[in-house]
This record gives structure tokens, C-alpha cells and sequence, in this order.
């Protein structure tokens, strides 16, 4: 398959952490993990539901301690992107997992800046970071975090909203998105993975976010599908994951075409790559065989990823070239 340029627009760097990459941390660092190898913590890869992973994706994190550490996991990131075609990478971080297990903001923020400013010249990837909130967290908690990462002054993206989506709606969160609203930030959340279209109604319409991650529940809503279509709302869609979190049964039942065909503004993304079984060249071959997505299915993917992106006008302007070129070799 010829790799399509893409722009990633949801990605959990903590998500990114390779069972090898785990067990080199933990030696590195003197944590004790409670699988004896590499085999035995794969083994573990088989998820019931959402909270089921998000169990093993906290325990794993553990492992990073260091800012050196935060920077490996976001350079071999990016690395492993470039292979895979990404040209513009959007990423998340979850300071609160880290804060709530001793490691300072500054740790996680430097770390990761570090390797994302380096990456263009790196890895010819520009790069933007979305600062998530865990929504199982409370308000107050989040509202706390955003006011300590502006305060460090280094550069971010947006804020986002992740982790359990059931019980924590979006209108939990309004005020800490009116406040990164004021700051000038880019809004996106999770919403309509296993949560109903009401939170992604709720994300529209109390949070104004500009992007909705995940999405997938929208077309059990007709009114909510019109909307999404008439105003262009982009939708990151992670195929491999929503399988992996029994979301969606099988690949070949992915809503992604249907998505694709009503017109909605969807593009193909990782969500947790390590966990889930493959990066966005894998996602994209994946619904590409089950779902029988033809050539212009995937260059019209390939372009919402990049025209849905917060990069700058010039950079969507020359990904956009690159992939009218590539496409004529599908």
C-alpha cells in the first residue's frame, strides 16, 4: 500500500509506550513490574471495555520518571509516525496521571516539549500538544492543572478531555474550557466512544470545542449527524482501538465507511498504538481491507486529517501537495 501523508490528530503519547520500552524504563528507573516479561505484559493486551485497559495504560506509566524518560517515549513516537506517513502530529499528555503519582509538571512538560521542538528537523514532523484532562478527575483538578501549565510558559496547542467516559460528561468541565478559551487555546474532547451523542451534543455546545475525538456514537442520532455534516465538524476516529475497547465488534463492522459516506469530516488516527495493535498506516490498511475503502476514500481521509488540523496555513498547504502527488500511486 502506498503510504498517504496524514496528519495525527489523536494520539496519547503515554499510549505510545512499547512493552520493550516499558521494561527498559523500569529497569532504568528501579520500578517493579508485575509481569516477568515482554510475552507476559502483551498477554494483557486483550481489553474488555474502556476502563479495562485504562487500568494497565496507569499501572505502565509508572515507569516514566524523568524528563529524559518523557522525551524517548515522544521521539520514538514520532520516529515510528514519520514511517507510518504522518507529516503534522497532534498529540495528547495527561499531566494529572503523573501529578497524582508524585512526578512535577515540569518533568512531564520539558521532557516532551524537548523532543517535539526538535522534530521537524528531526523526523520532519511539526507537532502541536494538547494538554488532556482526565474526566474522572474533578473539575477543580483540572481547572488547577491548566493554570500551572500556563504559568510554565512553554507553548501549548489546546486542552482535551479523556479517560472514562461513562459519568463524566462534558458539562463537567465548562468552566475550565471557558478559561482556555480566554487564553487563546484550541478546544477538542472525547466524546461518543462509549459515551451517548448526548455528550457530544454537550462538547459542541457547552464546552465549544472544535473537534470531537472518537465521535463514533454520532450516527445514533440523526439531528446530531445533519449538524456534524453541515458544519464541517471534524471527527478522529481511532478503528483499531474502538475494536480493541469492544466499542465496535469487528473491523469489518466499523461505522467508519458509513461515517466517511454521509459525508462526515472523519480522519484515521492511533489513539494508544502500543495497546491497540498499530499505528495509522496499520489503521488505515486495516479499514481499507474490511471496510473496502477505495483510493479516493483514503485520499479524501488523508485530507480531512490534515484540513481538520490546527497547523499553520503553509504547512497544510504543502501536506496537501504531497498527498496529491502520492495519490496518484494508489
Amino acid at each position: 500500500m502506498t503510504i498517504l501523508p496524514v496528519a495525527e490528530l489523536h494520539l496519547h503519547l503515554e499510549g505510545t509506550l512499547e512493552p520493550e520500552t516499558i521494561f527498559s524504563l523500569a529497569e532504568r528507573n528501579k520500578i517493579a513490574l508485575p509481569y516477568a516479561d515482554v510475552d507476559e505484559l502483551r498477554a494483557k493486551f486483550d481489553f474488555a471495555d474502556l476502563q479495562s485497559f485504562l487500568d494497565l495504560y496507569y499501572a505502565n506509566m509508572s515507569t516514566l520518571q524523568t524528563a529524559a524518560d518523557f522525551a524517548e517515549m515522544t521521539d520514538a513516537y514520532l520516529a515510528r509516525a514519520a514511517r507510518a506517513g504522518v507529516r503534522h502530529a497532534e498529540v495528547f499528555v495527561d499531566p494529572q496521571a503523573h501529578l497524582l503519582r508524585g512526578i512535577a509538571l515540569e518533568e512531564v512538560m520539558e521532557g516532551i516539549t524537548s523532543a517535539l521542538d526538535a522534530s521537524v528537523a528531526v523526523h520532519g514532523v511539526s507537532t502541536g500538544l494538547i494538554v488532556s484532562m482526565l474526566r474522572d478527575q474533578s473539575a477543580e483538578s483540572a481547572m488547577d492543572v491548566l493554570d500551572d501549565v500556563i504559568a510554565l510558559g512553554i507553548p501549548i496547542l489546546g486542552i482535551g478531555l479523556d479517560s472514562a467516559e461513562v459519568g463524566h460528561p462534558p458539562s463537567k468541565f465548562v468552566d475550565v474550557y471557558a478559561k482556555a478559551r480566554a487564553e487563546g487555546l484550541h478546544l477538542v474532547a472525547h466524546a461518543g466512544e462509549e459515551g451517548p451523542p448526548e455528550y457530544i451534543w454537550e462538547a459542541l455546545d457547552l464546552l465549544g470545542v472544535e473537534r470531537i475525538d472518537h465521535g463514533i456514537r454520532c450516527l445514533e442520532d440523526e439531528r446530531l449527524v445533519d449538524r456534524l455534516v453541515t458544519e464541517r465538524v471534524p471527527l478522529t476516529v481511532c478503528p483499531l482501538s474502538n475494536v480493541s475497547l469492544k466499542a465496535v465488534y469487528h473491523l469489518s463492522n466499523h461505522p467508519l465507511a458509513a461515517m466517511l459516506h454521509k459525508g462526515l469530516n472523519v480522519s484515521v488516527n492511533s489513539d494508544d498504538p502500543s495497546y491497540f495493535g498499530g499505528y495509522v498506516d496499520d489503521n488505515l490498511t486495516g479499514v481499507r481491507d474490511a471496510l473496502d475503502l477505495g483510493a479516493g476514500d483514503l485520499v479524501a481521509l488523508a485530507r480531512n486529517s490534515v484540513t481538520a488540523s490546527f497547523a499553520e496555513d503553509g504547512r497544510k498547504t504543502e501536506i496537501l501537495a504531497e498527498i496529491a502527488v502520492a495519490a496518484r500511486s494508489l
